[in-house]
């Protein structure tokens, strides 16, 4: 079928195409000195016209009542979330990554960042401008939070209501292109995180064309996306577009996909094993390597089971367990959902199987939660110690290291970058930011504004979170989120971040991504190692999470070990640099909240 939205044609002509079926009549209101209206005609629900509308031509859909209303499927919103849409052409891009054809998700080393706050200036241009730094430090994968069209210019993105179009404020659609390209010229692939469950409330006029929105179903957010009533197959055609216009249009390489368990289709045929089954066509039809990572928290195997498995074949998914596993560890919280963690045997168990609940009772949800995610390969799970979410939805947007202290910050790298898993770094967390990353927006609606700020204090409710929250309408909010990307030039964040370019290096060096280790734990001794040994050189990993320095039996299989890195500078920890280990026998000194690697020497 024909794409929904704005496509120019040649002789400076361009194709709307629009689906509204609620509506009897369309016509397309052509803005400028003088306003010129293009009666569209009816067919089968879309309406559809072809004008003279170059390049640059903003325009609305004027409704049968007489209101004037952006395109759905816009693709530049100039004015904002209320204003026209904008005729733009994609082609007029000149890309010079043709050669680039995206990262191995096993190579993956995964930076998030809002583009927003990750510079001061807040652009993709200023974002880019750092791609230099990232690849240094050893990232491979840049992860950007939502960029769809939001109200106002401070948002995380998740209140979008035009999924098309790059947000005006951080540069617009060719801002976008420019960053990928740059992003590819180093070697990075890009991840766009993609909001597929919901729309934001202000700007929303999605439901006045048609049943985009079902109230079969309802998400925390805000009414559903109709993926499986009457009258939903151009709604799927509208988001399966959606994805194959930032992977083609945009060469983005993966889509993180937000919060599937808020995507509801009962249909025979999920939306999202439809979906996987376009961007795989897609793939082999250009030879680039093309991915869609699902965040969940259902412990659900049948995302990632292949279709004759019966499952959605995407490529990997988001492990919220090991967060929780490793975060209840360092910080010893144990209200709202880490209630269901806490002793060394979560993590041990995460990190040989992927993630810790596979059908066991919940505390936290009082029912068994997940199913078991067996022979799944660790390079299907993305892994981190911090994320948008987990530092965000704090009610004081605290970072790890302003919870724990810097031995607890390397060793929750150390955790997360020697795992077996694809690893994701929160912007900042490479240098120890001391920033907070708070929730923060700008509505234009005081109503609106106000519900949000309610709903944050009963959210944070169940944790016992102490303190005023910050005001999310406030530009302050927003303010103290930005990065103070200098501090990272002064210790100790020099330190942790030659850590973190260590221990990529590392990662690398040895193959561990998507190894299976062998995982052992003591509990008595606060002990977790990681033995590799189909590495090219047989490698171990061993952490200690007690608090105070502690001579512990190396639990390694017997042989002769050397020391390649101690991230304890504590004096009395062990400073030997060759062990050996004898069914347990032998012992090493952990500095608190440390980690050792040690290299066989028989590899």
């Amino acid at each position: 079928m024909k794409k929904i939205g704005a496509v120019p044609l040649s002789d400076k002509r361009c194709r709307f195409v629009v689906w509204a079926p609620a509506a009897r009549e369309l016509s397309i209101v052509l803005c400028g000195n003088s306003e010129q209206i293009v009666p569209m005609r009816a067919r089968c629900g879309f309406h559809l016209a072809e004008t003279l509308a170059p390049v640059g031509t903003r325009y609305f859909f004027r409704m049968p009542d007489g209101r004037d209303l952006p395109d759905p499927a816009s693709r530049f919103q100039p004015e904002g979330v209320h204003g026209p849409s904008e005729v733009i052409d994609t082609d007029y891009f000149r890309w010079t990554d043709t050669r680039f054809v995206g990262r191995a998700l096993s190579e993956m080393v995964i930076y998030e960042l809002h583009v927003g706050a990750f510079t001061k200036e807040g652009t993709f241009q200023a974002a880019a401008a750092r791609l230099d730094d990232l690849a240094d430090l050893g990232i491979t994968a840049v992860e950007l939070m939502p960029v769809g069209q939001f109200p106002g210019s401070r948002n995380w993105g998740y209140d979008g209501v035009f999924p098309f179009a790059a947000q005006n404020s951080y540069g617009g659609p060719s801002g976008l292109q420019e960053f990928v390209n740059e992003a590819h010229t180093r070697g990075i692939s890009v991840i766009l995180d993609v909001v597929y469950n919901h729309f934001g409330p202000e700007g929303n006029y999605a439901g006045a064309f048609g049943p985009y929105f079902t109230d079969r179903y309802r998400t925390p957010w805000g009414p559903a996306i109709n993926f499986d009533g009457a009258d939903s197959g151009p709604v799927r055609t509208l988001f399966v577009q959606n994805a194959l216009y930032w992977l083609e249009e945009f060469h983005i390489d993966a889509l993180r996909l937000d919060a599937v368990h808020g995507i509801f289709d009962f249909s025979a045929h999920h939306f999202l094993a439809e979906l996987k089954e376009q961007v795989q066509t897609l793939a082999h039809r250009s030879g680039r390597r093309l991915y869609l990572i699902a965040e969940s928290d259902l412990n659900d195997a049948r995302l990632l089971h292949q279709a004759r498995e019966g499952g959605y074949a995407l490529d990997a998914q988001w492990s919220d367990d090991f967060h929780h596993a490793l975060h209840t560890l360092l910080t010893h919280e144990t209200s709202g959902y880490y209630a269901d963690f806490g002793c060394l045997e979560d993590l041990c168990v995460v990190i040989g199987d992927g993630w810790r609940y596979s059908g066991q009772y919940s505390r936290f949800r009082r029912r068994r939660h997940g199913n078991s995610p067996a022979g799944i390969a660790p390079s299907r799970f993305v892994v981190f110690n911090q994320n948008h979410d987990q530092v965000g939805n704090r009610a004081q947007g605290e970072r790890l290291l302003q919870l724990t202290d810097l031995d607890s910050a390397r060793l929750a790298a150390g955790v997360t970058l020697l795992s077996p898993f694809v690893p994701l770094l929160f912007m900042g967390e490479e240098y120890g930011e001391t920033h907070p990353f708070l929730y923060f927006t700008s509505h234009g609606d005081k109503a609106l504004a106000d519900a949000v700020r309610d709903g944050r204090r009963k959210e944070f409710a169940g944790f016992g979170w102490q303190g005023e929250i910050p005001d999310p309408q406030d530009e302050m909010t927003f303010k103290r989120s930005i990065l103070n990307y200098a501090g990272r030039k002064a210790e100790p964040h020099c330190s942790l971040w030659n850590l973190y370019h260590e221990l990529i290096a590392l990662r690398k060096k040895f193959a561990m991504a998507g190894a299976k280790p062998k995982v052992r734990c003591d509990d008595s001794s606060q002990t977790l190692t990681l033995e590799y040994h189909e590495a090219p050189s047989p490698l171990a990993v061993a952490f200690h999470f007690g608090n105070q320095p502690a001579r512990v039996p190396l639990l390694l299989e017997s042989g002769s070990y050397s020391v390649i890195l101690n991230s304890s500078e504590s004096t009395s920890a062990d400073a030997a640099s060759e062990v050996s280990a004898n069914s347990g026998e032998n012992s090493f000194l952990f500095g608190r909240r440390s980690f050792v690697v040690f290299k066989s020497k028989g590899g």
